[in-house]
C-alpha cells in the first residue's frame, strides 16, 4: 500500500499535540491534588495545636496502692496520689495523702481496689475504730437475729447479701403458719465477721441487719413470738413481690390425691337461730368430718 505524499507530517504532528495537552492537565491534576492534601494536612495540624493549647483540668486523687480490706489501718505505703480529671472528681476523694492521714488512723470499712479512689465512705473518721456502727448508713439501725445453720442459708449467707426475713409460728397443735416479714435487708455482719469481701461460707449462730427502726421493732416482736429464718436473694435483685401467709391447710392442700386427716370432728349446732360449732374428738376410723345438728 502506498501512502499519499504530504499526510505524515500533519498526522504525527497532531499527535505530539495531544500528548503534550494531557501531559499539561495530568499535571495539573496532580498538583490540585497535593495542593489540597497539603491543606487537610494544615487543617489537622492546627486542630491539633489547638487541643494542646486547652489541655483537660486535671487534679490528684489519692487512691489505693494495693488491695484494702476492713479491718485495714491505713498507712502512707497504702496510698498514692494520681492525676484525675477535674470535672469528673468522685463525692469523697482526697486530694493529699496528708488529709487522709491527718487527725489520727483511720481503719478501712469497706474493700478498696488498686487504683480505686480511697472515699471518706469507705474508711472511718480521724481517730475512729472499724466498730459496726459506722457500717450503718443514715436513718438505719443494726439489728442482730439468731439463726441456725439452716436459718442462715447453711452458712452462705456472706456480710453484704440481702435478704428476705421469714416468720414461722405454731398457735397450737393443728395450726401454724408462716409469712415474709422484711424484704431486701441489707446483711452487716455474720456473727463478728462484718468484711463483705469474705467468701467462705461459715455456720453462723447471728446475722446482723440493717433496718429502719419500724422494722426492728417488728424483728424484735417476731422473735418473741416465733422463729426466724432468711431467704438469700440473687444478686442485684431490688424488687419487693407480694408475698402470702402460708398455713397447714395451703400445705396439704398441695398434696395431690391427699387429702388433710383431722382427729376430730366439727360439729354444728343451731340453737334459737343461733349456730355454734364444737369439735368432737374421733372415737374410731371413718366417719364424716363434718356434721351438722338441727
Amino acid at each position: 500500500m502506498v501512502r499519499a505524499p504530504g499526510r505524515t507530517g500533519p498526522v504525527r504532528s497532531s499527535t505530539v499535540i495531544m500528548i503534550a495537552v494531557a501531559a499539561v492537565f495530568g499535571l495539573l491534576a496532580v498538583f490540585a491534588t497535593r495542593t489540597w492534601l497539603n491543606s487537610q494536612s494544615d487543617a489537622r495540624m492546627r486542630a491539633m495545636e489547638a487541643n494542646r493549647g486547652s489541655p483537660v483540668a486535671a487534679r490528684t486523687v489519692v487512691v489505693a496502692a494495693r488491695p484494702l480490706r476492713y479491718g485495714h489501718e491505713l498507712s502512707a505505703q497504702m496510698l498514692r496520689e494520681a492525676p484525675w480529671p477535674a470535672d469528673a472528681l468522685p463525692p469523697g476523694a482526697f486530694a493529699k495523702v496528708d488529709e487522709v492521714l491527718s487527725g489520727g488512723k483511720r481503719v478501712v470499712l469497706a474493700a478498696i481496689e488498686p487504683n480505686e479512689p480511697v472515699l471518706a465512705m469507705k474508711i472511718t473518721g480521724p481517730g475512729q475504730r472499724a466498730t459496726l456502727s459506722a457500717l450503718v448508713g443514715p436513718g438505719m439501725k443494726a439489728v442482730t437475729i439468731r439463726v441456725n445453720d439452716v436459718d442462715g442459708v447453711g452458712g452462705f449467707v456472706l456480710p453484704g447479701d440481702r435478704v428476705d426475713v421469714v416468720l414461722t409460728r405454731q398457735t397450737d397443735k393443728d395450726s401454724a403458719s408462716t409469712q415474709v416479714l422484711l424484704q431486701d435487708v441489707r446483711v452487716l455482719a455474720v456473727d463478728q465477721v462484718a468484711d463483705e469481701r469474705a467468701a467462705n461460707p461459715m455456720i453462723p449462730k447471728a446475722v446482723t441487719l440493717e433496718v429502719d427502726t419500724n422494722a426492728g421493732q417488728k424483728l424484735s416482736l417476731a422473735a418473741s413470738i416465733g422463729s426466724l429464718s432468711l431467704l438469700l436473694r440473687k444478686a442485684g435483685e431490688t424488687t419487693a413481690g407480694k408475698s402470702a401467709r402460708v398455713t397447714i391447710k395451703d400445705l396439704l392442700s398441695d398434696l395431690v390425691g391427699e387429702k388433710p386427716r383431722s382427729d376430730v370432728t366439727t360439729v354444728v349446732v343451731s340453737r334459737a337461730g343461733q349456730k355454734q360449732d364444737y369439735r368432737v374428738p374421733h372415737e374410731g376410723q371413718g366417719g364424716p368430718s363434718w356434721a351438722a345438728a338441727e
